[in-house]
């Protein structure tokens, strides 16, 4: 069971003792009022000896205290409304901040996991090269698997100097003509030969019109979707990537056959450090940032980003970029 907060009690007890209170002055403020116009009542009744007058004056403080008792409580109902939507916007704010700093937790967490893998793999391999002399093609691959977990640990500190840079009032991109099925197959060929080659990758980058882009961030955005792909679609990956013209547009889709996003967790995964909250998908590596990266240099490039369900099952994220 999840403790609260010291701060949170004691805001909720003194939020109580305040309503509470406020609850009993308005009664007791009621009763004086009532108190008030009886104390009028007998004294007009002493004071009038005329019937018809007595009445009427009886009458109007009557029709006074109806009045004094119906204003108090109206008062004290639209002050006690305000009492409760300023906590409720509070609670909010503070639940928030309570998400945020769980899932900064979960962030911390997880980059010290993904900083140590790529380094204790690297260290691994140049350590057995130094000592078993192997043969030059087991060498090769070690030195391949080396520069590959490089790579990965490369990528992975520029998506968190992106992230941070994005938060900061200067951040832009530089729009300029770009020919976006060049830089697609690049990136492919540079970051997932093998597995275009296994099959685990179809490509089809044709020929289309150039886009008002960033090559830089365009190279972010595809190894981040083609990663989130990898990454959720278990052993048996069959995954599409593909440009499609449509008019002034170029699309890109990236479809998968993986797990999938429920429909709860699709209005959240562009959020930073969130990460989708099955089981199966939490024991996956990553730290909630690839996404958010996504959509923020989708929209950089005055592009849109829509995630659907793919048939029979996954995701595809598919892209639209203008035509310069």
């Amino acid at each position: 069971m999840k403790h609260k907060p010291k701060a949170l009690i004691f805001f909720s007890i003194l939020f109580t003792y305040v309503v509470l209170q406020f609850l009993w002055w308005e009664i007791l403020l009621v009763k004086q009022s009532g108190q008030i116009i009886d104390e009028k009542q007998k004294v007009v009744a002493l004071s009038v000896s005329n019937d018809q007058q007595l009445k009427a004056e009886l009458k109007e403080l009557q029709s006074k205290r109806r009045t004094k008792t119906v204003m108090i409580v109206s008062e004290g109902t639209v002050f006690l409304l305000l009492l409760l939507f300023g906590v409720y916007k509070i609670k909010q704010a503070y639940d928030k901040e309570d998400e945020l700093r769980r899932q900064q937790n979960n962030f911390f967490l997880s980059i010290t996991h993904e900083l140590k893998t790529p380094i204790a793999a690297t260290k691994l391999q140049l350590q057995t090269i130094q000592k078993q002399k192997p043969a030059a093609a087991l060498q090769e691959e070690l030195i391949q698997n080396a520069l590959q977990e490089t790579e990965r640990l490369n990528t992975l500190i520029d998506n968190v100097l992106l992230a941070s840079s994005m938060e900061t009032p200067g951040f832009k991109v530089e729009l300029r003509p770009t020919n976006i099925s060049e830089i697609l197959q690049k990136v492919m060929k540079r970051y997932y030969s093998r597995e275009c080659e296994s099959g685990s990758i179809q490509l089809n980058a044709g020929a289309s019109r150039p886009v008002l882009a960033d090559e830089q961030a365009l190279t972010s955005i595809i190894t981040n979707l083609v990663d989130n792909a990898l990454k959720y679609s278990g052993e048996e990956k069959n995954i599409q990537v593909q440009l499609n013209q449509q008019e002034a547009q170029v699309v890109m889709e990236v479809k998968d056959q993986g797990v999938g996003i429920s429909k709860t967790d699709k209005e959240k995964i562009f959020t930073r450090f969130y990460r989708a909250g099955n089981e199966e998908t939490r024991r996956t590596k990553g730290t909630g940032l690839g996404l958010y990266i996504v959509k923020k240099l989708v929209e950089a490039q005055k592009g849109d980003i829509q995630v659907k369900d793919n048939t029979p099952k996954g995701t595809v994220f598919s892209i639209r970029f203008y035509a310069a």
